[in-house]
């Protein structure tokens, strides 16, 4: 039932690495009810994730990690196997926690060695609220939440992200019953 289609460019680092980024306007999925408003799916599709390739083989070193964080200006990213499957998720926290401050060299460290392993990676069904995934952000205060379908990776969001799209979603509904209570109608609610 998932439909994707890819448009890759490649970008290449000040170190000569080269990363895979897909182009937003080239990607789409169908996933029913998981498209609704609100959906944690809503979010992803707006966020910079969508554009990007948000995993790294569990096997790079933790400097490919930090590269590419900072080349594409994120937090995290998704560790994968070789099948792609969801192995874990690596953090800049993860770096400056379990290689900076233990004076770990990031191009002898791989990610699996830093890395927040599957059984412990909080995860976000693609179907599931904006708010519920929120609610398990902050209560287990992490930024990045992986977001899968049955047990297929699908992407990843930031907490920014998710309150990005609850603003944007109040910012509507002010609008929309300002423009009601003036008599403009055009709600839609």
């Amino acid at each position: 039932n998932n439909k994707k289609t890819f448009e890759i460019i490649m970008l290449r680092s000040a170190t000569n690495n080269i990363y895979k980024v897909c182009k937003q306007s080239a990607f789409t999925r169908n996933f029913g009810t998981a498209e609704k408003k609100g959906s944690i799916l809503s979010a992803w599709e707006k966020s910079c994730y969508h554009e990007l390739d948000f995993t790294i083989n569990e096997e790079a070193t933790v400097y490919e990690a930090v590269e590419r964080f900072a080349a594409y200006d994120i937090g995290a990213l998704v560790a994968t196997n070789t099948k792609g499957e969801l192995t874990g998720v690596i953090s800049e926290r993860d770096y400056v926690k379990k290689v900076a401050l233990l004076g770990k060299v990031s191009k002898e460290t791989k990610v699996k060695d830093i890395a927040t392993r599957k059984a412990n990676v909080i995860t976000a069904s693609a179907d599931e609220s904006i708010e519920s995934s929120m609610e398990k952000m902050m209560t287990k205060s992490i930024r990045h939440l992986p977001i899968v379908d049955g047990e297929n990776l699908v992407g990843i969001v930031s907490i920014k992200d998710l309150i990005k799209e609850v603003k944007a979603d109040r910012e509507k509904t002010i609008k929309d019953l300002s423009e009601m209570a003036l008599g403009k109608g055009g709600a839609t609610f």
